[in-house]
């Protein structure tokens, strides 16, 4: 066995991802991890490259099959879709393009058995749509070339995991689409991720929509009892460690002090919140329920600082140890 081939989109090229991937990929511990192969433009990255202050050489590939891993050079499959005057921190429907573009061919690649798993730098929802793609973002994206009807989001930090059962939607309208087959089917796929990682029997605590979790029915019109208890007990039935729904505030205190393994968020801020506050460059995002692997860095394209040469690489890094540790191995050449 060997080390896992990682497709590594460049995300929004007026954005951050050319900036983190050439900073990423100085690092000798990510040649290590994994072989990196980057589904996006050879000139944008060297340009980047130039920008962080980067001597690395960049290869530019048509074909995936072709990558040289034993090098030091950044083995690119090279799409050529970026203008050489692209600027930098603008939104740009050519640029929304140039991310969707990458995201359908990493897709393919994985498919074909040309790599193990997905990591993305972050791609901006406002130049996609500018593109034509009306994806709410990555995950909604994903879900529809890979023909996955459902999928959920985790967010991981070293102190927390957090799966979401609703995300790029109102909170209305979020409230309204949570019931308990939806509640349950996001647990499972959260806790066979755990299973997957190593924890035998994960111990999963489930948010509340209202304050102290309805307190009785004082608070909100009974959501509690209708939409998220009947899912938490066909759980426990199978036998599953699942506890709730327990007011999110107390929940994710003691989440994040070990006693639990992950926490069910119901909407996207009750869970997006407390991993942020613990630092964007801990956070990684992971789409559960596709096909291929996928994880992603917990933050967005970052235009006020793009083509600075600043841009934090670590949640990239750290996004790629994820996809590492969730990847299956291809055999040894």
């Amino acid at each position: 066995m060997t080390r896992p081939t990682i497709a590594i989109t460049m995300g929004d090229p007026a954005g951050i991802g050319p900036e983190i991937i050439m900073k990423a990929l100085a690092r000798a511990e990510v040649r290590t991890l994994c072989r990196p192969l980057v589904i996006g433009d050879a000139e944008r990255l060297r340009q980047a490259g130039r920008i962080v202050g980067s001597d690395l050489a960049v290869a530019s590939l048509s074909d995936p099959g072709a990558a040289d891993f034993d090098g030091a050079a950044v083995q690119c499959v090279d799409l050529k879709v970026v203008p050489a005057d692209l600027p930098f921190g603008q939104v740009s429907p050519v640029a929304g393009e140039a991310a969707y573009r990458y995201i359908e061919r990493a897709v393919q690649v994985v498919q074909a058995g040309q790599a193990q798993g997905i990591c993305t730098a972050p791609l901006s929802k406002e130049a996609l749509h500018a593109a034509g793609h009306k994806y709410p973002g990555h995950t909604e994206l994903l879900a529809h070339l890979t023909g996955t009807p459902e999928v959920s989001m985790m967010l991981v930090s070293p102190k927390l995991r957090v799966i979401h059962v609703t995300t790029h939607i109102g909170l209305i309208d979020a409230i309204a689409k949570i019931e308990p087959g939806l509640v349950e089917r996001v647990i499972a796929r959260g806790h066979a991720v755990l299973v997957k990682a190593g924890i035998a029997n994960p111990k999963i605590g489930v948010c509340a929509i209202n304050p102290h979790a309805g307190e009785n029915g004082l608070f909100g019109r009974g959501e509690e009892a209708e939409k998220i208890t009947p899912a938490i007990e066909i759980c426990q039935a199978k036998g599953w460690d699942v506890r709730g729904p327990l007011p999110a505030d107390t929940l994710f205190f003691l989440a994040g002090r070990g006693d639990y393994d992950m926490v069910v968020a119901m909407y996207h801020d009750q869970g997006h919140g407390p991993i942020k506050v613990l630092g964007l460059e801990a956070g990684v995002n992971i789409t559960v329920g596709l096909p291929v692997i996928r994880t992603s860095v917990d933050h967005g394209t970052a235009f006020d600082i793009a083509g600075k040469g600043i841009a934090d690489e670590r949640s990239l890094i750290e996004a790629l140890r994820q996809a590492v540790d969730l990847a299956p191995r291809a055999p040894a050449a």
